[in-house]
C-alpha cells in the first residue's frame, strides 16, 4: 500500500514503499520544525542530497530527471564551466563590490547582454532575484512615462514582492493581503485552448483579446507598462500577430512593453530570448537560469531611450554588481553559445513535442499539447468536449513518474509542466516519453483501489 508523505497542493508524492531513507525522514521532520509552513515550500515531500547535470538525487541515492528545476537548470546543475568560474573568481579575491564601484566581471556581463539582446536593447541593471527585477522594470517604466498604472494578465506570476504580486494577480499569492498596489489593471489571459467563447480560429481569438486591451487603454490613459511573459506560464504560445499588435498599441499610447523572460531567456524556447520569436519589447526581465543554478542573480535589459533616470535609483541593491554572480552568469551564457544549446532546444524540443502529440493520439486524457523548444506542457482533461481539468489523474500520473525517476510539476492542477535542462539528451527524452506512456497506461488499466475512484468515471 502506497502512502502520501505530504498532502499539499501539487506537493504530494507517493514513495514506492512506506519507508523513505532515514536521512530523508530526518530532514523532512527538521524542515517542518524550523521553516514557516507555506504551500509548495514547507513541509516538503522529499530531500535532495545532490544536483548534477540534468538530475537531482534524494536521500536514498535515487536520481530523478528534473523537468522542473524552478527554471534555474538551463545548463544543468553544477556545470564544470560554472564551478570553474566561481573558483577563479574566489582565487582572485574579488567576490564583492561595494556600491559606487565597478569591476571587470559585471562590466563584461553587461556588455555581453547588450550584444546578445534583440533590437536596441543595450542597457542593463542587475539584482538578486526575479521579483526585484520586475520591480525595477516597472519603476523604470513609471519614471520614463510619468504614468503610474500597469496592465498585466490574471492568474500569472511575476514574483513575490508586493508590486510583483499585484501585477501577477494570482489569487494564491494575493488573497488575504488586503488592498494591493493601486493602478494594477488586469486582462483575461489569452487562451487558444480554453477560451470562453469556444473559438478555434487563432486570429479571431487574438482580435477579441486585442479588443479588450484597446478598451482598457482607452479608459486608463495613466498606463505606464504592460507586463507579460512572451510565452505564458502554462506554455501557451501567442501568435506573432498578437504580439505585433500589442507592441503597436503600446507604442501608440506611450506604454512600455515589458517581457518577463525570467523562465524563457537563454535558449529555452529555441532562441536566446523568447522575444526573438515575436517582437522586441522595451524591456526584457531575466532571472532564474541567469545565475546558472548556483547563485541567485537577475536583471533587466532595456532600450537606450529609457536611460533617463540618472537622478533616481530603481535598483539600489547591495549585490547589484556582484562579481561572483556576474562571473557565473557570464560562464552560463558562454556555455549556451559554445554548446549551441538554443539550437539543441529547438531540435530536441520539436522531437519531444512530436512524442507528446503521439501520446495525445493514444490517450484521450491528453486534451492539448503546447509550447516550443524545451518549454512544453500537456493538459490532462476528463474529456475533450468539456475540457474539464483531470486534477486527480494528473496528480496520480505525477506520482507514478516520480517513482520511476521523472520529476515535473503541475500547473493549474492538471497541466504537466515539462521543462528539462537544455543539456538533456534524446535518450533522456525517450525515457520521459516511455515513462509518461507507462503512467498513462497505469491510469487506464490499474484496478481502482490504487487511483482515485472518480478516475474511471471519466473515460
Amino acid at each position: 500500500m502506497k502512502k502520501a508523505v505530504n498532502q499539499g497542493e501539487n506537493n504530494r508524492f507517493l514513495f514506492d514503499d512506506n519507508s523513505p531513507s532515514e536521512l530523508t525522514r530526518d530532514l523532512l521532520a527538521r524542515d517542518a520544525a524550523v521553516f514557516f509552513h507555506q504551500t509548495l515550500s514547507s513541509p516538503v515531500f522529499n530531500a535532495i542530497t545532490k544536483a548534477e547535470g540534468a538530475y537531482i538525487y534524494d536521500g536514498s541515492g535515487k536520481k530523478f530527471l528534473d523537468l522542473h528545476g524552478n527554471g534555474v537548470h538551463t545548463v544543468g546543475y553544477n556545470h564544470p564551466a560554472l564551478t570553474e568560474a566561481i573558483q577563479k573568481q574566489i582565487e582572485q579575491a574579488l567576490t564583492f563590490a561595494p556600491r559606487r564601484f565597478t569591476n571587470q566581471p559585471t562590466v563584461e556581463l553587461a556588455e555581453k547582454l547588450a550584444a546578445l539582446a534583440p533590437g536596441d536593447l543595450n542597457r542593463v541593471l542587475f539584482c538578486p532575484g526575479g521579483s526585484e527585477a520586475i520591480e525595477m522594470a516597472v519603476m523604470l517604466a513609471k519614471h520614463y512615462t510619468g504614468k503610474w498604472k500597469t496592465l498585466s494578465y490574471y492568474g500569472t506570476f511575476h514574483g513575490a514582492g508586493f508590486q510583483a504580486v499585484s501585477i501577477g494577480a494570482d489569487p494564491h499569492f494575493r488573497d488575504g493581503l488586503g488592498p494591493m498596489m493601486p493602478g494594477a489593471i488586469h486582462l483575461e489571459l489569452p487562451d487558444y485552448y480554453r477560451n470562453p467563447w469556444g473559438w478555434t480560429n487563432q486570429e479571431q481569438i487574438d482580435d477579441e483579446y486585442l479588443r479588450q486591451l484597446k478598451l482598457q487603454i482607452e479608459y486608463n490613459p495613466e498606463i505606464a507598462a504592460l507586463v507579460s511573459e512572451p510565452i505564458f506560464y502554462n506554455s501557451t504560445v501567442p501568435t506573432k500577430y498578437f504580439w505585433e499588435n500589442v507592441k503597436a498599441l503600446c507604442a501608440e499610447h506611450n506604454i512600455i512593453l515589458i517581457f518577463d523572460e525570467i523562465y524563457t531567456a537563454f535558449g529555452r524556447t529555441g532562441k536566446m530570448f523568447a522575444a526573438e520569436h515575436f517582437v522586441t519589447p522595451d524591456v526584457i526581465v531575466i532571472g532564474k537560469g541567469f545565475g546558472g543554478g548556483i547563485l541567485p542573480y537577475a536583471g533587466i535589459i532595456g532600450s537606450e531611450k529609457l536611460n533617463v533616470i540618472d537622478h533616481k535609483s530603481i535598483g539600489h541593491y547591495t549585490h547589484e554588481k556582484n562579481p561572483l554572480c556576474a562571473s557565473v552568469a557570464l560562464a552560463m551564457i558562454q556555455v549556451v553559445e559554445r554548446d549551441k544549446l538554443a539550437e539543441h532546444a529547438a531540435t530536441l524540443g520539436a522531437y519531444f513535442r512530436e512524442g507528446l502529440l503521439d501520446l495525445q493520439e493514444q490517450f484521450p486524457i491528453i486534451g492539448n499539447v503546447s509550447g516550443m523548444g524545451l518549454n512544453l506542457s500537456a493538459d490532462l482533461v476528463l474529456d475533450r468536449y468539456s475540457k474539464a481539468r483531470a486534477i486527480d489523474q494528473a496528480q496520480n500520473l505525477m506520482n507514478f513518474c516520480m517513482n520511476r525517476g521523472v520529476s515535473f510539476k503541475l500547473i493549474q492542477g492538471n497541466i504537466l509542466n515539462l521543462k528539462p535542462a537544455l543539456i538533456v539528451t534524446k535518450a533522456e527524452i525517450d525515457f520521459v516519453l516511455e515513462t509518461l506512456k507507462a503512467g498513462l497506461n497505469h491510469l487506464y488499466f490499474t484496478p481502482p483501489d490504487f487511483v482515485h475512484n472518480d478516475l474511471y468515471k471519466s473515460f
